[in-house]
């Protein structure tokens, strides 16, 4: 792979990883356009720890406070806030590793790499975020059980290409009740254990085949890649202190059109 078509990977896969617009479309009209291959794993791996380790830096409060609540597990004491943070994430991640485990056992993630699915669910859960932002009340900020378990759930959804890890959860979110802001922030917290595991099963493929020879393209994937989610994490976070999440739904239904016309042909 070149260095201009690696540099156009790596800012892609991290400007659309945390925005509601999902990352895997656009990740596919990449390799569509270039003609590369979209199975190179060590840079899969590689972009997925760029942009973990960028909305750890962001979100550097809660992520601390996580792993003190890792410790108060350990010793028992569950009721401080980093614990019920902890156990609240850890619930929530448990819905993507079951289904995303099934999909890979079974061989259906690569069956369901198809275009006409990633334009129709652009589209359709552009749609169900925008009547969500529209209809819902912002009026929550603190997360429960029960909030934890349905944007778990939503996330296991978002597996299906097209869909949107952030869109469905920060929809999830929406639809409960929470603040625009809220729902951001808990949707990229849900993240971290989210991408680690999808990271993690990503190492495993990658030695199992042994191929490091994109060792050094991988590092500076991964760089770009946490610099360009760490401007897309500033800029969103921002915006949503001001405007809706409508200018993310126009543009989820254009490119789900492009999509839908490049699959018709």
């Amino acid at each position: 792979m070149s260095f201009l078509s690696l540099l156009f990977l790596a800012l892609l896969q991290g400007l659309t990883e945390f925005l509601p617009v999902s990352s895997s479309a656009h990740l596919k009209l990449f390799h569509l356009a270039t003609g590369t291959e979209a199975n190179a794993l060590v840079l899969d791996v590689a972009v997925h720890i760029g942009t973990m380790a960028a909305v750890c830096l962001y979100f550097w409060r809660d992520v601390l406070l996580t792993l003190r609540g890792i410790a108060d597990v350990l010793c028992g004491r569950l009721r401080t806030e980093g614990a019920q943070l902890f156990l609240l994430l850890s619930l929530a991640t448990i819905p993507a590793i079951i289904v995303g485990l099934a999909l890979k056992l079974s061989g259906l993630a690569e069956k369901l790499d198809l275009l006409w699915l990633m334009g129709s669910t652009m589209i359709i859960f552009g749609i169900i975020l925008y009547w969500a932002d529209k209809r819902a009340p912002q009026t929550r900020t603190s997360w429960t059980w029960r909030d934890a378990l349905i944007m778990g759930l939503w996330q296991a959804v978002a597996l299906v290409p097209g869909v949107s890890r952030s869109g469905a959860t920060i929809t999830a979110a929406r639809f409960l009740g929470f603040e625009r802001i809220s729902a951001a922030r808990l949707a990229m917290l849900m993240s971290i254990p989210t991408i680690l595991a999808s990271g993690s099963l990503l190492a495993v493929d990658v030695v199992k085949e042994g191929d490091w020879s994109l060792a050094g393209d991988a590092a500076i994937a991964a760089f770009i890649a946490f610099l360009a989610a760490l401007l897309a994490l500033r800029v969103m976070m921002t915006l949503l202190a001001r405007v809706s999440f409508t200018p993310y739904v126009i543009y989820r239904i254009l490119l789900g059109i492009v999509l839908l016309i490049i699959a018709a042909r």
